[in-house]
């Protein structure tokens, strides 16, 4: 049987029972060092795999996690973890986990299955099997004969084989960390807002500097560094997953989300703006700005690339993610729209710019060669993060 880190997802103290669960916190490729140190900003040690991040922690943890984890996509309990070559190891192994101290009776527990590189790779077969697997633990403990009823609220449940190595997960988050709660409206390719966050704390911006997007859209990027600037937790808006579960004591979310409110600085005061050639988007920006109670603090205008002058005076950033012309006949038009940004942004030698595409031929439209770029993947899409960064300053 193959342990996974920090083995042990329930712990006792002599004095008191404190439940220390196994953690995961799973995220886009190429975000692992960022969603690390969020995870050790906020009091935890963590260990970094390729898509996820694991950290120990109580009820609390569960809940600051998902409260304050900005580039995250979900938090999850790790339940078990063993070797499964054969669907009756995959059946005892399951069946062996401690479900009973999770799931109540009358719990509902949906599972998706994930199968990669293993021997077991069926998924709806895995998923049968430890959905069978978990029944027959339950209605051993409880004493109960046939079908259970499935009547109460929802544990939702992932058992994942990675190279012969099955995990068996709960989702405390429910929607993806991603949804805030803020975006009303959006363009037509918005970018989640954790990947916009993402971006954002890839750079050396910090709150004291001018902030600019050029090609702001439904305005994610300004919203998210505003959020991350006035130090707001992301997931102050919404519900998660955990707040439905037994094991979960119902004041410890409130209680988070009390220390996130007194631990902002509402007050501070911020130079972000928001461009868009489209006053729809400009709108549509507004809105969303102030739904996140940032109506005030960012600053959006409608005004072409070609038209934007900026102060190289100031040491700021700019951040963009303009079209990436992925459709037929849109290549030459985005093209156009680099060489425009490289005329008026490319000798900014005190600013920092910051540039996503998928054309891997940017910087030949731009006119000037990146100090570095960074692979990202943008859902599906493969992506460039290129970054020019300012002069020193003396």
């Amino acid at each position: 049987m193959t342990q996974p880190l920090f083995w042990g997802n329930i712990e006792a103290t002599e004095k008191e029972t404190i439940m220390q669960y196994k953690l995961l916190a799973t995220m886009a490729s190429g975000l692992e060092a960022l969603t690390a140190r969020e995870i050790r900003d906020l009091g935890f040690d963590e260990q970094t795999d390729n898509g996820k991040v694991y950290f120990q922690g109580d009820e609390k943890a569960i809940a600051k996690a998902n409260v304050w984890l900005r580039t995250a996509d979900r938090v999850k309990i790790i339940v078990g973890q063993f070797t499964a070559t054969t669907f009756d190891e995959l059946f005892e192994g399951v069946k062996a986990l401690p479900w009973d101290q999770y799931l109540p009776l009358d719990a509902a527990f949906p599972v998706e299955g994930r199968s990669v590189r293993s021997k077991l790779h069926s998924e709806p077969d895995v998923q049968a099997i430890t959905k069978k697997a978990i029944v027959d633990k339950l209605a051993t403990v409880y004493h109960r004969r046939g079908r259970l009823a499935e009547t109460g609220k929802t544990y939702p449940l992932e058992v994942s084989i990675l190279r012969d190595v099955a995990t068996l997960t709960i989702d405390t988050t429910g929607p993806s960390l991603f949804k805030r709660g803020y975006r009303i409206a959006k363009g037509e390719a918005p970018l989640k807002e954790n990947f916009a966050a993402a971006l954002v704390m890839l750079t050396n911006w910090h709150p004291d500097m001018p902030f600019v997007d050029p090609t702001t859209g439904s305005g994610t990027i300004p919203i998210e560094t505003a959020l991350w600037g006035l130090n707001i937790a992301p997931g102050l808006q919404r519900h998660f997953a955990f707040e439905n579960f037994a094991f979960m004591a119902p004041q410890v979310l409130q209680d988070v989300k009390d220390e996130a409110l007194d631990a902002a600085d509402f007050d501070r005061e911020l130079d972000i703006q928001g461009f868009d050639l489209d006053p729809k988007m400009i709108e549509i920006a507004q809105e969303n700005a102030k739904q996140a109670g940032l109506g005030q603090t960012i600053r959006f205008k409608q005004l072409a690339v070609k038209d934007n002058r900026l102060d190289n005076d100031q040491h700021g950033v700019l951040v963009s993610n303009p079209p990436y012309g992925k459709r037929l006949g849109e290549l030459d038009a985005a093209r156009t729209l680099y060489r425009e940004m490289g005329q008026v942004y490319g000798d900014l030698t005190n600013w920092s710019r910051y540039i996503l595409t998928a054309d891997l031929e940017f910087e030949k439209a731009f006119g000037h060669k990146a100090t570095k770029r960074r692979k990202l993947y943008n859902g599906t899409i493969r992506t460039d993060y290129f970054q020019f960064w300012a002069q020193r300053r003396h």
